[in-house]
C-alpha cells in the first residue's frame, strides 16, 4: 500500500509546486528567468572553479547542488510574497495566514463575524488563547473586547491575547502574523491546552453559527507553503 501511495504523493507534490510557480508568475513574470539565472550562474562559477583548481568531476556536481539549493530558497521567498500579495485586503486573509501554523496550534477561523465584515479568529497554543481581529480598527477593537470577555470566563486563567491584523498603527501585518503569534510567551503545557480546548468547545456550542463574509476565502498561502515544504 505504501509503495503504491508513493508515486501519487510525488505527483501531488509536483502539482503543488507547479501551482505555486503559476501563482508566483502572475505577480512576478520574470521569476523563471531569475531562478534560471541563479542556477546557471552558480553552476558557471563552479565550472570555472573546476578549470582553475580542479577537478571538474567534483566542482560540477557541487555547483549543481548549490545552484539548485539557492534557486529553491529564492523561489520559496517569491512564492510566499506572491501568496501574501494575493490574499491581502480580502476578508479572511488573516485566517489564511494563521492556518499555515504547524502542529501544536489550534486555529478556529471566524468565531465572530459582523455584517460589516469585521472578523475575529481564534488561535490556541502554548501562549494560551490568541484572538485575531481583522476589519475596520475601531469596530474590531470592540468586537475583540467582547470576545475576550467571553473567553476569559472559560479560560481558567489561561492568557487571552488580542491582536488586530492590518497595516495601521499597533496592528500586525499578515506577513508577520504567524511569527508574532509563535513568539508569544509559551506558558501552557499540552495537557492544559487539551483541557482548555474542551472548555472552548462548550463556549462555541452556545454561540450562534456565523458565516464567513461573502467572497473568496483565500487559501493560496497554505497551498503554496505546503508545496515548498513538501518538495
Amino acid at each position: 500500500m505504501a509503495k503504491n501511495d508513493a508515486p501519487e504523493e510525488k505527483t501531488s507534490r509536483l502539482k503543488q509546486i507547479v501551482s505555486a510557480y503559476k501563482l508566483t508568475q502572475k505577480s512576478d513574470p520574470t521569476v523563471g528567468l531569475v531562478l534560471a539565472g541563479i542556477f546557471l550562474g552558480i553552476v558557471g562559477l563552479a565550472v570555472l572553479g573546476g578549470f582553475l583548481v580542479g577537478p571538474l568531476l567534483i566542482w560540477i556536481p557541487l555547483g549543481v547542488a548549490l545552484g539548485f539549493l539557492a534557486a529553491t530558497l529564492v523561489f520559496g521567498r517569491k512564492v510566499e510574497k506572491a501568496a501574501y500579495s494575493q490574499i491581502e485586503g480580502q476578508a479572511g486573509a488573516a485566517a489564511s495566514a494563521l492556518q499555515t501554523l504547524r502542529r501544536g496550534w489550534n486555529v478556529t477561523p471566524a468565531i465572530a463575524v459582523t455584517k460589516n465584515a469585521d472578523i475575529v479568529h481564534r488561535v490556541v497554543g502554548r501562549p494560551g488563547i490568541v484572538l485575531v481581529g481583522e476589519g475596520q480598527a475601531s469596530r474590531v477593537k470592540n468586537l475583540l473586547t467582547a470576545e475576550a470577555k467571553k473567553h476569559n470566563r472559560v479560560a481558567g486563567g489561561a492568557p487571552v491575547t488580542q491582536v488586530i491584523a492590518g497595516q495601521g498603527e499597533g496592528e500586525i501585518d499578515i506577513r508577520k502574523l504567524t511569527k508574532y503569534v509563535m513568539k508569544l510567551p509559551a506558558v501552557m503545557q499540552p495537557s492544559e491546552i487539551t483541557d482548555l480546548l474542551q472548555r472552548l468547545k462548550a463556549l462555541d456550542a452556545v454561540r450562534p453559527q456565523v458565516p464567513m463574509p461573502k467572497g473568496p476565502v483565500p487559501s493560496s498561502l497554505k497551498g503554496a507553503r505546503q508545496a515548498m515544504r513538501g518538495r
